[in-house]
Parts: C-alpha cells; sequence; structure tokens
C-alpha cells in the first residue's frame, strides 16, 4: 500500500505541475509578473497536499507581514521541504538551491528564472549566489535558504552542524530580520533515503519569532547563525520527545 500511495503522490505533482506549467511559463516572462508565478508554485504545493491527503499544521509565533522582507532559515531533511514552504509562508521569496535543480525539465526552467542557484562545490558561484540574494533582499523581495548547505545529516531530527554563513551574512548586510522556521515532520513524510517512500503524516511546522539585525555588524555573524540554530534545534528536540 505504501508503494501505491508513494506512485500516486509522484503522479499526481508532476501531473499537477504540467497543468499549472503553462501559466506559470507566461507569467515568467516579465519581471513584474513573477510574483503571480511564485503564487503559482504555491497552489501548486497546496494542491498537492491537499490530493494526497496530508494535512497542513503550521503553529505562527510569529506572523511574517506579506509584504515584509526577511531572511527565512529551515531545517532541510526532506525533499518535500521545498513544496511545504509556498504552503507555510505567504510573502514572495526566492529560494537559495542547488543548481542541478536546472536539469530537471519545466522546474528547473521555473526556478532559474525565480529563484536564486548556486554551485556549492565552487567559491564564485557561492559569492554569485550571495551577491544575487543581497540585491533581491535590498529590492525588497525575501531571501528563503536552508543554512545547512542542503541535506545533510544522516541522524534528523538531529540537524547538521554547523550552519552556513550565508543568510546571516545577507540579513545582517540589509539589516533585516532573521525568522527560524522549524519544520518537524516532513522527513517521516518522504525521508531522505536510497528507497523512496511517502508517508502519510501531518505535516507540522512552527514560525519563530523574528531575530533583529538592526544594528549588528558581520562581526555578529557567528552569534546570529548560533542562536538561530539553537532556536530551531530546540524546537526539533521537543517535537522528538512528543513522538517519543
Amino acid at each position: 500500500m505504501r508503494l501505491l500511495y508513494t506512485a500516486w503522490c509522484a503522479f499526481y505533482i508532476v501531473v499537477l505541475y504540467l497543468i499549472l506549467f503553462p501559466v506559470q511559463f507566461v507569467f515568467l516572462q516579465r519581471e513584474d509578473w513573477k510574483p503571480l508565478a511564485h503564487r503559482v508554485n504555491r497552489l501548486w504545493g497546496r494542491l498537492f497536499f491537499a490530493g494526497v491527503g496530508i494535512s497542513v499544521q503550521v503553529e505562527y509565533r510569529f506572523r511574517p507581514e506579506p509584504r515584509g522582507v526577511y531572511v527565512f532559515c529551515a531545517n532541510h531533511f526532506s525533499y518535500l521541504d521545498i513544496a511545504v514552504m509556498g504552503v507555510v509562508l505567504d510573502n514572495y521569496y526566492a529560494f537559495v538551491g542547488k543548481s542541478d535543480v536546472k536539469h530537471i525539465p519545466l522546474l528547473g526552467y521555473m526556478f532559474a528564472k525565480l529563484h536564486v542557484q548556486v554551485d556549492r562545490e565552487q567559491a564564485n558561484s557561492r559569492a554569485y549566489s550571495l551577491a544575487k540574494s543581497i540585491r533581491l533582499l535590498a529590492s525588497g523581495r525575501s531571501i528563503m535558504i536552508f543554512p545547512e548547505g542542503g541535506i545533510k545529516t544522516k541522524q534528523p531530527p538531529q540537524m547538521h552542524q554547523s550552519f552556513k554563513d550565508g543568510a546571516f551574512i545577507m540579513a545582517i548586510q540589509q539589516q533585516v530580520p532573521i525568522v527560524p522556521i522549524t519544520l518537524l515532520t516532513n522527513h517521516q513524510i518522504l525521508p531522505d533515503t536510497p528507497t523512496i517512500r511517502m508517508h502519510r503524516y501531518p505535516m507540522r511546522a512552527v514560525v519563530h519569532a523574528p531575530l533583529d539585525t538592526r544594528g549588528l555588524t558581520q562581526a555578529d555573524v557567528q552569534q546570529l547563525k548560533e542562536q538561530t540554530y539553537q532556536i530551531i534545534d530546540q524546537e526539533l528536540k521537543k517535537g522528538a520527545a512528543v513522538m517519543a
């Protein structure tokens, strides 16, 4: 049954995107239409979770202003995390993600047009993605980033240590808040294992209070990074204790 459920989820998410992509393609052709293309992504996520029978439970200890500018930082244990963020957040944001996505048909085109690609093996690519992210923040668009630098941990819900600096450098430079987000159950719904299987658990997330960066300098990057890590980590441990 789990294999059949996984096959249905895979079929549904692909067909759903094929149906929505022509509309999204049009919106990707002009810069001032791109927020509408982002809304198509959010619709895709909402329809997917509803269609596969997974409930979405988000605890907002802070409700981001839809037009506010933030650097959102979340733990990253599952490939489901990307789809989830469009359901959790109402903001117009750009993902900072691996350049490998560009090789996926249609989805890669959208990602290249709408988000920030980075090849983490190349220093010049990392520098370019940081500069582009800073420009987007300056233009009034939020950034969504997984500061672990990918799915690194082998023992979720224990995060990989330590976070990369990029999210915190850009937030301090632009003096915009860091908003930590804890994704509690995505690794149970879609574990990062060689045998791909979907499990039907509720999707649970917590959006934490923002960390103010006003008045901070680049000398404060390590402290801000550790503070963000501890907020997410403590929530993950609390969630694991409840599930035990």
